[in-house]
């Protein structure tokens, strides 16, 4: 999926509001030294995906590698127990399982009473996303944690030569997530990867059920925009699940986070008298703008 398509069609937000509207909260900022940034989700995520720690597959290529980690409260020192990790990665000819009840290279795990986590899996392999782009080999991850911010992220690999021109993993945002790969031994690699929670405010079910829906264009009634409510967030509907997410930044306004230099992507919401609500969508991206107004039926 090209890069301007996956803008396009994303949205995760977590709200609340008041009588004057939206709440602010800073979902951008980690709290101590273990920051920990994030990052696009992608537009391939799936939920739900199995309980599982090995994602190998028999018979299929690519070099083996132990992903193992910790995660730890905002105080950068106490583990966090039973976090849920979720992992999802290309396979070796840089394709996503997408639709079948197999999630190949797909799978969910929570921490131990330590804080740890671990992956059995593959090392992903950079792919052609089109427009001549090559994204560079990265894994793809979400923990959540009670009373935190979900952390949506990427990792990418020291040497990977296409991690210079790519929009994501050179900006200095990123720099903390190209991870060193290591031997565990002679036959699988090994990559450790820590994660520190930050603050969340708690979405109030109110302001989600008012946002979901179907949005029409008020320029095209065939382009539309879907929200949808799960685990007390607002997401944007796309052919796989849902893609990206936006942060609050004040009155009514979200931004996509973690864009290089010179591309955004916003939603400006406005309650209408009566209930109703419209959004107006802007993003820029390669140089190309869009913007158009989008009202809920």
């Amino acid at each position: 999926m090209q890069r301007r398509k996956f803008i396009q069609n994303s949205a995760l937000l977590a709200v609340a509001v008041s009588a004057s509207g939206f709440i602010r909260f800073d979902g951008r900022q980690y709290i101590g030294d273990c920051e920990t940034t994030s990052d696009i989700l992608g537009p391939f995520y799936r939920p739900d995906s199995p309980v599982r720690t090995n994602l190998l597959i028999a018979g299929e290529a690519g070099r083996k590698l132990e992903l193992t980690g910790t995660v730890l409260h905002k105080d950068c020192i106490s583990p966090y127990k039973n976090a849920k990790v979720e992992l999802w990665h290309c396979d070796a000819k840089g394709v996503y399982d997408n639709s079948t009840d197999a999630y190949r290279y797909r799978g969910t795990t929570y921490t131990d009473e330590s804080g740890n986590y671990s992956f059995r899996t593959i090392l992903p392999v950079p792919y052609d996303v089109g427009n001549g782009m090559t994204r560079p080999a990265h894994f793809h991850m979400m923990i959540t944690a009670t009373g935190y911010q979900p952390l949506v992220t990427q990792l990418y690999f020291a040497g990977d030569a296409h991690i210079a021109t790519d929009a994501y993993a050179s900006t200095k945002q990123a720099k903390s997530r190209i991870l060193d790969i290591s031997n565990a031994d002679k036959d699988n690699l090994k990559v450790i990867y820590n994660v520190g929670m930050a603050d969340m405010l708690a979405a109030e079910p109110a302001a989600l059920d008012q946002l979901t829906g179907i949005y029409i264009s008020k320029k095209d009634s065939a382009k539309k925009l879907e929200f949808f409510k799960k685990n007390d967030l607002l997401w944007m509907k796309n052919d796989v699940f849902a893609e990206g997410f936006f942060v609050f930044t004040g009155n009514n306004r979200f931004e996509y986070p973690s864009l290089p230099p010179g591309e955004y992507a916003t939603l400006q919401f406005r309650i209408l008298e009566g209930g109703g609500v419209e959004v107006k969508y802007d993003y820029a991206d390669g140089g190309v703008k869009f913007s158009d107004d989008f009202v809920k039926q």
